[in-house]
Parts: structure tokens; sequence; C-alpha cells
């Protein structure tokens, strides 16, 4: 078995000679096992330090492993990390199962550990068997291709899996013949647990149809992590191509995304939510169709949610993906203003008035400045966002038209809309400010004073 294991690190590089190597050691059979093959190989002459993360759920047995992990990493005369964390609370307050919290938290500490020591790689206990419940848990929760590929011998950088080949029973027997003691945990026996009930009845009931069940469960992982690997690098090359970054997050283009062949769209959304939410954790197949019903919907706004605090909105050809908390504002406000001079606005913009004298050239103004007839529309002005009802009679125009109608026909993106401030003298509106003003503002010939208003 030292062989199988010493040939699956050498044939997908694992190490390099002399590397400092984190090994989680939780002490149970399996990451006993990890940590005395890779003190044997002695060839690969490996810096080894151990770590291990007390989740303070089962009490004294809990201190009872921590002890026992820095006792077994003193017998090999290794250096042994270990942290104590209420995973109880971390879930809680985060909102997350037991399970996701105390993954998440030991991600965390092996990375802490990874950094204090310059590890090059983090060694991981997972096992053949252990995929085969990967794969049939993501299957229950509905996951695609990516998620169905499961655990990979190497994830991202530093994770690594040396005995991602081994099955469990190879393993109890290496600890037998090694005479190596381990610990077990009682919650692995819990069936509160999906896995565990994956484990204990799942398993034991698809192996009556095929004793081999977890073999092919780790083959067909395995040709999906081979499928997964090319569409990757397809989208690897598209996405920048449809894409776009902004100061909220990323966004597609619509027309160019509903192009694309399904598959590929769902891989782009997910190429999006990853970058945005730095990982796909609770992202599901149903988000990604949600996502794309909206990509193809009639209508031309819309909004779905994501988990994790996040939204993906469409307006018009254009399909966003932010956190919720940047999503565009819609609170009202409004300011009154008695005459000239500058107003800061609650978004940040200033808008300035100055009395002066006309442009000598009307043609070439700036969409964020507009002139009025001080005369025609004497002080006091209101300056607020947009209401129900809201009309106005745009610039060359016979006709009036509600704002909202104007914003529509414009193709004016929401974002845009609710940070568009309304322009009132008295109870007329006399400028949609940055884009049109109205037909009735229109400065009369031979005017000598005007009221220059600048929005910046």
């Amino acid at each position: 078995m030292l062989r199988k294991v010493s040939e699956t690190i050498r044939d997908n590089r694992l190490f390099c000679q002399g590397e400092t190597v984190v090994v989680s050691v939780s002490g149970g059979a399996d990451s006993v096992v990890l940590l005395d093959i890779l003190s044997s190989l002695t060839k690969l002459r490996l810096n080894l330090v151990v770590a291990h993360l007390n989740h303070g759920l089962r009490g004294k047995e809990s201190d009872d492993d921590a002890a026992f992990v820095e006792e077994l990493a003193a017998r090999y005369r290794l250096p042994c990390k270990v942290q104590r964390v209420d995973v109880k609370e971390i879930s809680k307050r985060r909102k997350l199962s037991l399970e996701e919290a105390g993954r998440n938290a030991r991600y965390q500490w092996f990375d802490e550990v990874a950094g204090s020591c310059s590890a090059h790689a983090i060694a991981l206990g997972h096992h053949a068997d252990d995929q085969a419940e990967t794969f049939l848990l993501r299957l229950f929760r509905g996951s695609g291709t990516t998620g169905l590929a499961s655990m990979r011998l190497r994830t991202s950088a530093r994770y690594v899996r040396p005995l991602l080949l081994l099955t469990r029973d190879e393993i109890l027997s290496y600890l037998e013949r090694r005479g190596l003691s381990y610990r077990h945990d009682s919650s692995n026996d819990e069936t509160v647990f999906l896995r565990n009930r994956i484990r204990h009845e799942c398993l034991p009931y698809l192996r009556t149809f095929n004793p081999a069940i977890s073999e092919r469960l780790n083959n067909t992982a395995e040709a999906l992590a081979a499928d997964d690997e090319v569409l990757e690098n397809l989208v690897e090359g598209l996405f920048p191509r449809l894409s776009r970054t902004d100061s909220e997050g990323f966004v597609l283009n619509v027309t160019a995304v509903r192009s694309e062949l399904p598959g590929l769209r769902y891989r782009l959304y997910r190429r999006a939510l990853q970058l945005l939410r730095r990982d796909l954790a609770r992202i599901a197949t149903i988000h990604l169709k949600q996502i794309d019903r909206l990509v193809h919907s009639a209508r031309t706004q819309g909004e779905q949610s994501i988990p994790g605090g996040f939204s993906v909105l469409r307006c018009y050809d254009e399909l966003h993906f932010l956190a919720t908390d940047k999503k565009p504002g819609r609170e009202a406000w409004e300011i009154r203003i008695e005459g000239p001079g500058s107003h800061l606005l609650p978004d940040g913009r200033e808008i300035s008035i100055c009395l002066t004298a006309p442009p000598e050239n009307w043609e070439s103004l700036p969409s964020s400045r507009a002139y009025f007839d001080p005369a025609a529309f004497p002080f006091p002005w209101t300056l607020r966002t947009i209401r129900p009802g809201d009309r106005f009679r745009p610039f060359g125009m016979s006709g009036t038209r509600k704002v909202k109608d104007f914003f529509i026909d414009g193709k004016i993106p929401l974002s845009v809309r609710y940070r568009t401030p309304l322009l009132f003298a008295a109870e007329e509106l006399i400028w949609v400010c940055g884009l049109r003003v109205s037909e009735s503002g229109r400065v009369p010939p031979g005017t000598r004073q005007v009221a220059e208003v600048a929005i910046t």
C-alpha cells in the first residue's frame, strides 16, 4: 500500500522533494495512516507539520482527540499546531449547518498554519469511500458535472489527497498490520447527518446490487472530472469575452450569453458567482436555472436572489452579479433649494447653481449641465427622486410623458433611474438631471441672465 500511495504522489506530482507539508490529523483512522505513510516516504525528505482543530462539539471526547494528536506528533518528532474553536457558535452566527461550519473552520485553520510555516501543500486524509459518499451526497443535493466530479487529488494550489485511491478496508488493514491506534469519532455514527446516513445505510444497500459500487462511483467521478476540465478550459477563454467588471461586481452580456449552449451558460454563471463570492457553497443547479430563466425572460428587467447575500439583476442586455447590499438603492429623498449655491446629494454627488450669462453655443452643452430663466422659474426649487405619476414635456416634444415611460423607452437601467434626481420649479418638472430638459424650461431668445445648474 505504501508503494501505491508513493506512485499516486509521483504520477500526480503532489509533492516535490524537501517541501514543507501541513498534515491534517483528526486522530481518526484515515489521518493516522496519512501521517504514518508520509513519514515513511524518506526519499521525499518532506518537512511535516501536524495540524488539528478541536471543534468543541463532543466535550471531553474532543479534548481527548486533541491530546491524542499531540502525543502522536511527538512520537514522530514533528511540530504540532492545535487550536480549539466553538463550531456550534459559528454555525449559529453564520447560519450554517454544523457540518459546513466545521469544514469552513478547519480549512481556515489549515490555511493559517500553512501560511505561518510557508508550507507548499496541505495533505488531507480523504479516501475512495469518502469519494463515493461525496458523489452520492452531491447527487442528492442536485449538483452538476463539477460537483459530481467530487474531490480531486489536488484542489487549488495547496490541498492534496494522497490516499484518495485507497479504500477504507485497505486503510484499516494497514492500521492492523502496523499496530497503529486511532481515535473513533462517535458523531460519525449519528445518522442525523446526511453523510453518515449515506455511509451506514445507503452505500451498504447499494452494495447488494453491486459489491464494487464505491469503485464504480469513483470511476464515474473521475470521468466527470476529465470532462469538467475540458469545459472549464472553454469557459476560461469565453468568460473574459462576454463579461466586464464594474464597481459592484461582474456584468455578462445577455445577448451573447443567450447564444451559448446551456452547459456553457451555466458555467458562465458559476464563474461569475465564484469570482464574486470566492466560493460556490450552497450554489446548486436550481440557482443556475433561475439565472438562466432571467436571461431568457421576455421581461427586460428582473432579479434573482442567490444564497450568501448576493443577487443577479437583469437590466435590458446586461446581467449584473453583485452583493445584495450593493443593489441600486430606492430610498426616497428631497432637497429644497432656496437659491444659488451648492448642495450635496445623498449618494455623494453635488449639484451647484449659479447666475451667469447664457452660453454662446447651446449645441455642445454637456448632459450634466442645464440652463433656466430664473425670471420664469423663481426660487425655491425642489430636487428629489422619482415618484409614481411624475410627468414632464421632454425638450422638443409637444405632449407630456410619464418619467417612468421616458426611462423605459430610453432603456435607462434601474441602477440609473433611482439615482437620477428630478428638478422642480414649484410643481413643474423642468429637468430630468443629466438626461433631458423640459420643453417648458427652454430659455427664450434675448434672455440676459440664466441659472446654470450642474451636477457632478
